[in-house]
C-alpha cells in the first residue's frame, strides 16, 4: 500500500523528535525518466528509471547529521531516526548549524507553470532521435555520429520541517542532442548541440538541433595554430555562462565564510562597467531551475547580483548566513545525504545594447572561443588559464578556425573589462549573451 509523502515526510519528523532531535528537516526526490540515444539507425541505449530518495536531517544542540534512504518505508523510519540521532550526538559542535530562521508557508508553484503533464512515448523519443542524427548528417563534410539523444523526466521535490514548514513542488524536462564528427583521420573535429526545456512545446525541433550540431561540426575543420600574443577574446553565448559559473564561485557563502575567494572583501565595489547587470530569478515561468522556496524552506525572490556593475552581496544558505552575520538569500541547494549549500537558481547576464556582429566589428585582430578545456581557474587569486579553441577574429569578421590555444588572464580584469552584445536567450539554467574580453594572453605556437 502507497503512502503519501507528505504524511511520510510529517511521520519521519515526529519519529526523528521522539528519538531525541531537537529540531529536524526531511526532504524527498521522487523522479521519473525515459532516455534513448540513437547512433546510425541503432539503438544503442534506452532507460526508464523511477526512484524515490530520502534525506533527514537532525539537531542535537548545535550538532547536525543526515541520514539518506532509497525507499519511503515507514516501517523503517524509527530506525532512520535513531541512526540519526545517534551520528548527531557524536559530532562536533557547529555553532551556525541550525534550522532557517526564515522559512514560511510557501507560495503556490503553480504559478511558475513547471509541470507540462506530458510524457512522451518511446516511439516518438525515437523518431526525433533518429531525425536529429539524420540531420547532422546530412550536412555536407560530416563523416561519422556519435549519436542523437532524446529524453524526459518529470522530479516532484517535498521539503518539511518541525517548525511546521511543508512544501512541494513537480518540474518536467525534455531534451535532445546530437554530436557528430567531421572529417576524416586525424584530421576529424567533433561538436554537438542540445537543448532542454521544462516543456515539450518549447523544446528545439530535432532537424534544426542535428542540422546545428553538423555545421558545428564542419565549421572547425583544418584549424590553424596561432603565436601567443595579446588580443581581444569574444566569448560564444555557448560558453560565456561559464564566467558567470566563477563568478557565482567567487561570491557563494561558503567560500567567503572560508575567506578562501578572491572577492570576499568586494560588496559594494564596482567588479564590472557601470550598466552590466547579473540576476538570479528563481521565479522565472517555466524556468530550468525555478521554484518558490530554497532547500532549506526559505522563499525565494529575484534579486541583482550585480547591479550597474556593483557586487550587492553573497549567496547565502543559512548556516554561511549565521556565520558571517546576514540572512539567508534563499540559495541553499541540497541533496538527501548531507547538509545544504549556497547555489544559484536562474542565473544570467543581462544583455547590453550592441549585436554580436557589432561587439567584434572593431576587432583587427582576436579569437572567438567556442569550446573551452579544463578548469585551471584559481579560486584563491583569480587567476583564469584554460585550453581552448574557436575562430580567429580577422577584420572584424569570424575567419579560419584554431584549436589548440590556451586564454590566460585574472577574472579581476575580465569582469571590468568585460562587454555583452545583445542576444541573450534563455535556453539553461544559466544564461550569457555573446561576451568580448578586452584583452587577455593567448598561448599558441
Amino acid at each position: 500500500m502507497s503512502i503519501d509523502p507528505q504524511t511520510a515526510l510529517l511521520s519521519l519528523l515526529d519519529h526523528a523528535k521522539k528519538a531525541g532531535a531537537d529540531a529536524a528537516d526531511v526532504i524527498l526526490f521522487s523522479r521519473t525518466s525515459l532516455s534513448v540515444e540513437r547512433r546510425l539507425g541503432r539503438t544503442e541505449n534506452l532507460e526508464r528509471s523511477e526512484s524515490r530518495d530520502l534525506g533527514l536531517r537532525v539537531f542535537v544542540g548545535q550538532k547536525a547529521a543526515s541520514v539518506a534512504a532509497s525507499a519511503l518505508e515507514p516501517a523503517q523510519f524509527g530506525e532512520i531516526a535513531e541512526r540519526a540521532v545517534f551520528m548527531a550526538r557524536i559530532v562536533p559542535d557547529d555553532p551556525f548549524t541550525g534550522l532557517a530562521d526564515e522559512a514560511t508557508t510557501p507560495d503556490d508553484p503553480t504559478s511558475l507553470d513547471l509541470d507540462d503533464g506530458y510524457e512522451p512515448p518511446v516511439t516518438d523519443l525515437l523518431a526525433r532521435a533518429d531525425e536529429a542524427e539524420e540531420a547532422a548528417m546530412a550536412v555536407k563534410g560530416v563523416t561519422n555520429s556519435e549519436g542523437g539523444s532524446t529524453g524526459y523526466s518529470r522530479s516532484e521535490v517535498y521539503l518539511a520541517t518541525s517548525k511546521g514548514f511543508l512544501g512541494h513542488y513537480a518540474r518536467s524536462n525534455h531534451a535532445i542532442s546530437a554530436s557528430v564528427l567531421a572529417g576524416t583521420g586525424t584530421g576529424m573535429q567533433r561538436d554537438y548541440d542540445y537543448h532542454s526545456a521544462v516543456y515539450f512545446s518549447d523544446l528545439d525541433g530535432a532537424a534544426k538541433i542535428g542540422n546545428s550540431a553538423g555545421e558545428k561540426a564542419v565549421a572547425r575543420l583544418n584549424p590553424i595554430r596561432v603565436p601567443t600574443t595579446k588580443l581581444p577574446v569574444v566569448f560564444d553565448p555557448r560558453i560565456a555562462t561559464s564566467l558567470l559559473g566563477h563568478l557565482l564561485g567567487a561570491i557563494n557563502g561558503a567560500s567567503i565564510v572560508r575567506g578562501t575567494s578572491f572577492l570576499k572583501d568586494a560588496v559594494a565595489q564596482q567588479i564590472f562597467a557601470p550598466g552590466i547587470s547579473i540576476y538570479d530569478d528563481p521565479r522565472r515561468v517555466r524556468g530550468m531551475r525555478s521554484g518558490t522556496f530554497d532547500g532549506e524552506g526559505v522563499p525565494t525572490a529575484k534579486r541583482a547580483i550585480i547591479e550597474d556593475g556593483v557586487l550587492t552581496g553573497w549567496i547565502l544558505d543559512s548556516r554561511s548566513a549565521r556565520a558571517l552575520k546576514l540572512e539567508s538569500t534563499g540559495h541553499a541547494s541540497r541533496g538527501t545525504g548531507g547538509p545544504p549549500s549556497p547555489s544559484s537558481t536562474n542565473l544570467y547576464m543581462a544583455a547590453g545594447s550592441q549585436t554580436p556582429e557589432e561587439l567584434i566589428g572593431d576587432i583587427s585582430y582576436g579569437i572567438y572561443v567556442t569550446e573551452l578545456i579544463g578548469m585551471g581557474v584559481n579560486g584563491l587569486t583569480g587567476d583564469y588559464s584554460r585550453g581552448a579553441a574557436g575562430f580567429l577574429i580577422r577584420q572584424g569578421k569570424l575567419a579560419e578556425p584554431v584549436a589548440e590555444i590556451t586564454i590566460a588572464g585574472n577574472l579581476k580584469q575580465m569582469f571590468a573589462t568585460l562587454t555583452p552584445a545583445n542576444n541573450l536567450i534563455f535556453r539553461r539554467g544559466t544564461d550569457a549573451p555573446t561576451i568580448r574580453i578586452a584583452e587577455m594572453t593567448l598561448a599558441g605556437a
